[in-house]
C-alpha cells in the first residue's frame, strides 16, 4: 500500500513548516534511508529522508508552500498504485500513533519531538552538485552556497574547482558573492588566471535588490507581532559598574583558557550572574499558562544568536549550575552549531529567559521583546566609559546599561526591579558569583 510522506511535527509549538526544495521527481524510484525534500521550520532547515523504498508517485505541494504539520505532502509506493483515497484516512490514523525518531523527548518538560521521518542536518545541495562534488571528491562543507537557504547547486561546486586552478582566492570570492559565471570570463593574470579586475570589469550594475518576507524572517515577525500585541511589555533600565568585572575577567582569562581552549567572555559572566540572580527571585523565572503561572525550577537560559537573515534562541540548561569554566565551553558550542546552522530541536527546547546582548555594537540601550512563552528578557547594551565624581575627585569607570523587559500579568514592578537590582550587586560584586 502507498506511504504518505507527512511535514513533520518537531516539537510541540511547530505548527507549520516552509517546502524548501524537492530532490526527487514524481516517478523517480528512492531508496528508504534516501533524502527526497527539504523542509524549513521556524528554526532550523532539515533534510526529510523516505522511511520505505519506492516510486514517487505523487508531489503535493510546490517549493515555498508553508504546509500544516501532519499534514500529507507526497506519496511512495509502487509504480501505478492508486493512493487518492488514503490520505485523510491515513493522516487522521497517523495523528493518534505518532512515533517520535528524531530526538526522543526533552529532558525537562517531557515533550516529545514528533515525526514520522529520519531528520538530517547536512549541508544542502542539488543532486548534481553532490554527483560532481563526489566525482571530484570533494567536501561539501568546505562550499557555501549561492541559492536559497545557502543551497549548494553544481555551478558553486564549479566555482570551487575552478578557484584551486586557475582563479585568485579573492577574484573567487568575488565571483561567488556576484553570483557571476567564472566559464565566461577570460583571464588577464598569469598564464590567463582570473584575477579581481576581471570580477570587476564583468561585475553588472547594481539594482535594487528585494528580499523575500517568508521563512525565517516572516516567523520571528509573526512572533514578535504576537509577542507585542498580546503581552503588556514593562521595560526597566539600570545602569551597572563594570570595574570589578572586567578586573575578574582579566584575571580568570588564561586559567580558563588553558582548561576549557576558549577566551571567558562578558557573555559568560553575564549569563552566570542572571542564573544566580534567577534562583533568588523565581518570579522572573517564570511562565504564563492559561490560568496558570508556572514557577520553574530550573533555570535555562536562551542565548539570542544572530544568523543570516534572523535569529535564533538556543539555550544553556540548568545555567545556575555550571561554573565559568563550563559556562564558557557550552556557550562557546552552542552559538558555533547556531552560525553553522547545525542546531538539533532539543537545543531550543526548555528556554525560561532569555538574554540578548547587543554589546558588540554602538548600541547603549534597547527594549528587547519578550520571548514567548517566558515572562522575561533582558537586554545588555555596551560597556563604556564614563568620568565620575569619586570621593571629592574625577576617575574613569566603566558602565553597561541593562534592560529588564517583563510581562506585567506575571511580574509587577518591584519584584521585577528586586531582580534587576540583585543581578546590578552581582556585577558589580562579582567575586561573589564564585560563592
Amino acid at each position: 500500500m502507498a506511504e504518505q510522506v507527512l511535514m513533520p511535527k518537531l516539537g510541540a509549538t511547530m505548527e507549520k513548516g516552509t517546502i524548501l526544495d524537492w530532490m526527487k521527481n514524481e516517478g523517480d524510484r528512492v531508496e528508504k534511508g534516501e533524502p527526497i525534500l527539504e523542509i524549513m521550520t521556524d528554526k532550523i532547515n532539515l533534510e526529510v529522508e523516505a522511511t520505505t523504498s519506492g516510486i514517487l508517485l505523487k508531489r503535493l505541494f510546490d517549493v515555498d508552500t508553508e504546509v500544516a504539520v501532519l499534514e500529507p505532502i507526497a506519496y511512495i509506493g509502487e509504480e501505478g498504485e492508486e493512493f487518492g483515497d488514503l490520505r485523510n484516512k491515513r493522516t487522521e490514523d497517523l495523528k493518534e500513533e505518532i512515533v517520535p525518531v528524531v530526538a526522543g523527548t526533552v529532558p525537562s518538560t517531557g515533550t516529545e519531538i514528533e515525526t514520522d521521518f529520519n531528520v538530517i542536518n547536512k549541508p544542502r545541495k542539488t543532486p548534481a552538485a553532490n554527483k560532481l562534488a563526489k566525482d571530484n571528491g570533494i567536501n561539501l562543507r568546505q562550499i557555501k552556497g549561492t541559492g536559497p537557504n545557502n543551497r549548494i547547486h553544481a555551478k558553486d561546486v564549479e566555482l570551487f574547482i575552478n578557484s584551486k586552478q586557475r582563479v585568485s582566492p579573492l577574484a573567487s570570492k568575488l565571483a561567488n558573492d556576484q553570483n557571476i559565471d567564472l566559464a565566461n570570463i577570460k583571464g588577464t593574470g598569469a598564464n590567463g588566471k582570473i584575477v579581481t579586475k576581471d570580477i570587476v570589469k564583468n561585475s553588472p550594475i547594481l539594482q535594487n535588490q528585494t528580499i523575500q518576507y517568508a521563512g525565517m524572517r516572516k516567523v520571528i515577525g509573526e512572533r514578535m507581532v504576537q509577542s507585542v500585541t498580546t503581552v503588556p511589555h514593562v521595560t526597566l533600565t539600570s545602569e551597572v559598574e563594570m570595574t570589578a568585572a572586567i578586573e575578574l575577567r582579566t584575571k580568570l582569562l588564561d586559567k580558563i583558557s588553558k582548561v576549557t581552549g576558549y577566551r571567558l567572555s562578558y557573555t559568560e559572566i553575564f549569563i552566570k550572574a542572571v542564573a544566580q540572580a534567577l534562583k533568588a527571585h523565581k518570579m522572573v523565572n517564570a511562565s504564563l499558562n492559561g490560568n496558570t503561572i508556572e514557577l520553574h525550577s530550573e533555570v535555562n537560559i536562551g542565548l539570542a544568536v544572530a544568523v543570516p537573515n534572523g535569529l535564533v534562541v538556543p539555550v544553556i540548561r540548568n545555567a545556575d549550575t555550571l561554573g565559568l569554566s563550563a559556562l564558557t565551553e557550552e556557550n562557546k558550542r552552542i552559538v558555533k552549531l547556531a552560525r553553522e546552522n547545525k542546531l538539533s530541536p532539543e537545543n531550543f527546547a526548555g528556554g525560561t529567559f532569555t538574554i540578548s546582548n547587543l554589546g558588540m555594537y554602538a548600541v547603549d540601550a534597547f527594549t528587547p521583546i519578550i520571548n514567548q512563552p517566558q515572562s522575561a528578557i533582558l537586554g545588555i547594551g555596551r560597556i563604556r566609559e564614563k568620568v565620575v565624581s569619586n570621593n571629592g575627585s574625577f576617575a574613569a569607570r566603566q558602565f553597561v546599561t541593562l534592560s529588564l523587559s517583563f510581562d506585567h500579568r506575571v511580574i509587577d514592578g518591584a519584584p521585577a526591579a528586586e531582580f534587576l537590582t540583585e543581578l546590578k550587586n552581582l556585577l558589580e560584586n562579582p567575586y561573589e558569583l564564585m560563592v
